[in-house]
């Protein structure tokens, strides 16, 4: 799990979780994208449910024409592999440009995550 975000990042992605479980209303910027480097999936992760430290919230873009805000396990993100079998990886070049809310609006009007 660890390899596909960094310390520092689970770090961000604990606090949002924990300020979202405490009722917090907030737009947060994302912490890490992760995509699949030989498919067009895409996960933009704002935080990381403290109760199991697996369970990341953010905008997800499965290359097929819907992203949608929604859950996804790292654990199965580390199993997933696309079509010539390559895992998912974490975009160490991409910084956030914008909070959440404003990729969302982008990326339904899109129908993808072009960021």
């Amino acid at each position: 799990m660890t390899a596909l975000i960094t310390e520092e990042q689970r770090r961000e992605l604990l606090h949002n979780g924990h300020a979202a479980a405490g009722g917090a209303q907030s737009d947060p910027w994302p912490v890490v994208k992760l995509f699949t480097p030989d498919a067009h999936a895409t996960w933009l992760l704002v935080q990381l449910d403290p109760r199991d430290e697996d369970t990341a919230y953010g905008l997800c873009d499965l290359g097929v024409g819907a992203p949608r805000l929604d859950h996804v396990r790292l654990s199965d993100l580390q199993n997933i592999r696309g079509p010539r079998d390559l895992p998912v990886l974490r975009d160490t070049h991409w910084a956030p440009q914008r909070p959440l809310s404003e990729y969302v609006r982008r990326a339904e009007a899109d129908g993808s995550i072009n960021d």
